[in-house]
């Protein structure tokens, strides 16, 4: 392994020669392989049921577990598509993990895609308040908003800004505040070594002004009382502790906090920052040859004082929706709120609750894309789908993994369901893997006509 000689000199003066070798000596190491329970449509006690595969926990994450990628593809499986999972690096899982979110929060990730965070911060809301997932590149904000759906997760607001603009419309609005902030990549080296050639492009002096830019601009939108979590994977003291201390200069009124510790976590350095703060110690640097993950740093920071606000859940003036849509939410065990629900053109959206006039600012989606109305019909979206619950909804078509029509389906194809269609009834028909929705097909004579989303489709290797 060639690493950059400056990289290696910085890291032998971090660790100390001896634990730099045993740093280096991992990189012959297997990767490891990881994926989250999306506790939003499962428990991790009933996934662990059904899993297809062995499984060991991630220790420090409740909902994590390791499988073993070179034997064992979970991208193709059914499961993946029905949304019970996220494929995400181990140590990539603490940030979201370590930020107490509650339901009903308002919730900013301010660098958000592809949304390996985000989905993990929107499960934990269970539906209730609103997340705000943001993130500059459009292209990837296309990515973040799939995988967002594909986890059922409907109280969002997908945004493509840069951060800065943001503050105006969202100024002391969030309760917390997650930065994955753009970095040098330090800690993927061992992971992806391509990471190598891009640091010698872009090291840590310039991602260092990035994220002074971003900490202070999220500072700005965070309320009295809230809690923000910056986190890198990189190990550069500039990116991390001397970030931390840079936003404490700024904005004084906010203080380090504990996190829930593990054994293999190592705590901050306060003596490679300027004032040598102790309480730099309760961030938290993941290294790969301590733990079972990749290099991280994690701080979680409070903002002073203040009263907890939050979202009024009081429902607001009813509206009149067009008979199409009243029909169709009729098959549907789920109280809709009608003053939430908002018709743009034929699209038809279900909107989180206290949001701000969001004029000007770039978005992809806000709210849950529940469908659109076409003549005299209303034609229900794949984000509704993944929304709903088996439960929530009358006509269910409910096939076990081992149904080759469930990949059938999953391809796009019509389906021959006599066999699990005992009346006459047509229309919208929520098709299910073993009790999880994966999309809607309009049902006639028997033969389910495919309504899978063209751009999710299964794609054969």
């Amino acid at each position: 392994m060639n690493l950059p000689k400056t990289f290696e000199e910085e890291m032998t003066a971090l660790l100390g020669a001896e634990d730099y070798k045993r740093y280096t000596d991992c990189f012959e190491e297997r990767r490891h392989y990881g994926l989250r329970v999306n506790t939003a449509k499962i428990s991790v006690e009933e996934f662990l049921k059904i899993a297809p595969w062995p499984l060991e926990r991630v220790p420090w994450i409740r909902n994590g577990f390791y499988y073993d990628g070179d034997k064992v593809q979970p991208a193709k499986h059914p499961y993946y598509f029905a949304g019970l999972y996220y494929l995400q690096e181990p140590s990539a899982m603490t940030p979201a993990d370590r930020l107490p979110v509650e339901p009903g929060d308002r919730v900013l990730d301010v660098c958000a895609a592809p949304g390996g965070k985000a989905t993990e911060l929107g499960a934990k809301l269970q539906g209730k308040g609103v997340l705000a997932a943001n993130d500059l590149s459009s292209s990837r904000a296309k990515g973040l908003l799939k995988n967002l759906e594909l986890f059922g997760i409907g109280n969002v607001l997908v945004l493509s800004e840069e951060p800065g603009k943001l503050v105006p419309y969202f100024r002391e609005y969030f309760d917390k505040i997650l930065i994955d902030a753009p970095c040098s990549g330090e800690g993927m080296f061992r992971k992806d070594r391509k990471m190598i050639r891009a640091w010698e492009e872009h090291g840590p002096e310039y991602f260092s002004k990035i994220q002074r830019s971003i900490v202070t601009q999220a500072a700005q939108m965070l309320r009295p009382g809230g809690m923000l979590l910056y986190s890198t994977c990189t190990f550069s003291p500039l990116e991390n502790e001397q970030t931390i201390e840079y936003l404490l200069e700024q904005y004084p009124e906010f203080e380090i906090c504990e996190m829930e510790g593990y054994d293999g976590f190592s705590a901050g350095m306060p003596e490679v920052t300027a004032q040598k703060d102790e309480n730099l110690k309760k961030t938290v640097r993941i290294f790969p040859h301590r733990m079972k993950g990749e290099g991280h740093f994690i701080a979680l920071l409070k903002k002073g004082e203040g009263i907890s606000v939050h979202i009024d859940s009081g429902k607001g003036k009813t509206k009149r929706i067009p008979q199409e849509l009243e029909e169709f939410l009729a098959l549907a065990a789920r109280d809709f709120d009608l003053s939430r629900i908002e018709i743009r053109g034929e699209k038809v959206y279900y909107m989180p609750e206290g949001i701000p006039d969001l004029k000007g600012v770039r978005f992809l989606r806000t709210g849950l894309l529940m469908g659109e109305l076409k003549k005299k019909r209303f034609e229900p979206s794949q984000a509704l789908a993944m929304n709903l619950k088996k439960e929530e909804y009358r006509y269910i078509l409910d096939l076990p993994a081992s149904d080759e029509r469930v990949i059938r389906y999953l391809k796009g194809e019509t389906l021959d369901v006599e066999d699990l269609v005992s009346s006459k009834e047509k229309g919208w028909y929520l098709v299910c893997v073993d009790g999880y929705p994966l999309g809607f097909g309009k049902l006639g004579n028997q033969t389910l006509k495919n309504k899978y989303l063209p751009g999710w489709r299964w794609q054969s290797l």
